[in-house]
C-alpha cells in the first residue's frame, strides 16, 4: 500500500512558511508512519494550498482563510484514514 503524501503550497511572499511548517509539524505529529510524506512548496502569490496526492483538500482563496489544526487533521484523517480516531480533537454536537 503507498502511503499518501500532502503538500502544502504556500506564499513565500506572504511570510506564510512558518504557518505551512507548523501544519506540517502538527500532521507529522498526528498520522506520523501513516503519511509517505509531507513537502512543504513555496509559491507566491497569496497561494496556500494542501493536498494529497493532487487531490486539493484546502485552498485559502476558495474557503476564505487557512485551517485551525483540528480541521486540517479531520479532512486529512476524512480522506485518507476514515476508520482513525483523533481522540479529543472530535468534538460531538449536542
Amino acid at each position: 500500500m503507498n502511503k499518501p503524501t500532502i503538500t502544502l503550497h504556500y506564499c513565500s511572499q506572504c511570510n506564510w512558511m512558518l504557518r505551512a511548517s507548523w501544519m506540517a509539524q502538527e500532521l507529522l505529529h498526528t498520522f506520523s508512519s501513516d503519511l509517505g510524506a509531507v513537502r512543504l512548496i513555496p509559491g507566491t502569490g497569496g497561494i496556500f494550498v494542501i493536498d494529497i496526492d493532487g487531490a486539493v483538500i484546502w485552498d485559502r482563496k476558495q474557503e476564505g482563510g487557512f485551517p485551525d489544526a483540528a480541521e486540517l487533521k479531520r479532512r486529512v484523517r476524512d480522506y485518507c484514514f476514515p476508520e482513525k480516531s483523533l481522540g479529543h480533537i472530535e468534538k460531538k454536537s449536542d
